[in-house]
């Protein structure tokens, strides 16, 4: 008997079945702008572009990194979707952009379909949960590439807003303050760091239980990071936000600064909010500096908005109304391009 594909490596049928498995999660997602259904070489979305006077299409892309890890070690897959989705919606976010529909690439060795279906289901929920459409995909079975049980992912999402009210940052000014969204945990950055620090060094083990963790410590740092996008366009609807950051890779120090115009700075006091002991275990488990930890993880806070200080009190009043964990964390103030953020 002569090679097929499948012999080779490459099950099509394992992938159509899969497909099938996915199929209601996926169209659960479709609002009426949607055109197509899975299968087709393309997806098609019709927004509605009637509520834009000058509409700008905005979009992200990005992975989920070395937490990935973490989802084969503890074969828990139902959650690491909710992550891809995330990374890239609050990064559109912060452009003022509502995400509308979003497409995900997952690479794997070996498909194995039950592992797919709790991926996409993940990615199901966190589309659900940032108002977009899941209309395409890629699912890619490359034989002897991946090592056994792994996989990639990456995802990308296409938002939109108005021309005049993208958020940007170049309306920042002196004496506008900062609101920090709490985190759910360490969302998906600084994972190569944690796992090096609590594993390697520590010698921990991800069954390990410790004092104010809600979970062990292998869920707790698989808690998937939360997706802001509700929480913030209800605010831009009533409210002029000057500049919004999201704290991915490179935390504080390095994300706020992106927004800072020239001249300016950002001043933090750390002691306004209580980072999780997720944060603490890690600084102490690798003795970690405190400027790496700040400069490597968000701290607690997930987003930053920078806001007009006569709205402070509304703003937090309203964050509250929603369930949202929120607090004022800094202002803006005068200052030099290098010292476009001090933690205080």
């Amino acid at each position: 008997m002569g090679l097929d594909y499948k012999k080779a490596g490459v099950d099509i049928d394992a992938g159509n079945k899969a497909v099938g498995m996915i199929k209601k999660d996926v169209q659960s997602t479709f609002g009426q702008e949607v055109m197509t259904g899975l299968g087709g070489f393309g997806g098609l979305f019709k927004p509605d572009l009637s509520k834009y006077k000058s509409p700008v299409f905005v979009s992200g892309t990005d992975g989920v990194g070395t937490k990935l890890k973490l989802a084969f070690l503890l074969d828990k897959h139902d959650t690491i979707g909710i992550d891809l989705v995330a990374m890239s919606v609050n990064d559109i976010l912060a452009q003022g952009a509502e995400p509308l529909f979003f497409l995900d690439y997952l690479a794997t060795g070996k498909l194995e379909e039950e592992k797919m279906v709790q991926i996409v289901k993940g990615i199901v929920k966190g589309c659900k949960e940032a108002g977009a459409a899941l209309i395409g995909g890629e699912t890619a079975e490359m034989a002897g590439f991946y090592k056994e049980g792994e996989y990639d992912l990456a995802g990308f999402a296409v938002g939109i807003a108005d021309e005049d009210k993208i958020i940007t940052g170049e309306n920042i000014k002196a004496g506008d303050l900062i609101i920090g969204l709490k985190s759910s945990g360490l969302h998906s950055n600084g994972f190569t760091l944690a796992r090096a620090a609590l594993f390697d060094r520590a010698g921990c083990v991800y069954t390990a239980e410790f004092e104010g963790l809600d979970d062990n410590l292998g869920k707790e740092l698989l808690r998937p990071t939360k997706i802001y996008v509700k929480t913030v366009l209800a605010l831009l609807k009533k409210y002029k936000i000057n500049g919004i950051a999201h704290i991915t890779g490179g935390g504080l120090i390095e994300n706020l600064p992106r927004i800072i115009p020239e001249g300016l700075k950002a001043e933090i006091k750390k002691r306004s909010w209580q980072p999780s002991k997720i944060f603490k275990l890690i600084q102490q488990a690798g003795e970690i500096e405190e400027r790496e930890m700040y400069r490597t993880f968000n701290m607690g806070i997930g987003m930053c908005l920078v806001i007009r200080s006569e709205d402070k009190d509304c703003i937090l009043d309203q964050l509250e109304e929603m369930g949202e964990e929120a607090c004022l964390i800094g202002k803006i103030k005068e200052g030099s391009k290098d010292t476009s953020l001090e933690i205080k």
